[in-house]
């Protein structure tokens, strides 16, 4: 018997997620940066304990994952709460 491969074209874009990236700054306080995680990205308040802690930690931590056009409010919203954030 014969098994007949196909291939199937996938579009990168529709499997390909970004990533909101909090970074870590001098004048937020962690209750604030959990606050707006909470608020904004919908974050349990043990997330976002441990992601302030990461972003302190380390820089820098991913609070966020999706499609592009997802993520460019919450990082807007974020931003205005004085946060500092990117999407990649």
């Amino acid at each position: 018997m014969i098994e007949t491969i196909t291939e199937e074209k996938v579009s990168i874009d529709s499997i390909t997620e970004s990533q909101l990236i909090l970074h870590n700054d001098d004048h937020n306080s962690f209750e604030h940066v959990e606050d707006c995680l909470i608020q904004v990205c919908k974050h349990t308040s043990e997330q976002a304990q441990q992601c302030a802690l990461i972003v302190h930690n380390n820089g820098k931590c991913s609070v966020m994952h999706g499609p592009m056009e997802d993520l460019v409010s919450s990082a807007n919203k974020l931003k205005s709460l004085g946060l500092s954030v990117e999407i990649v």
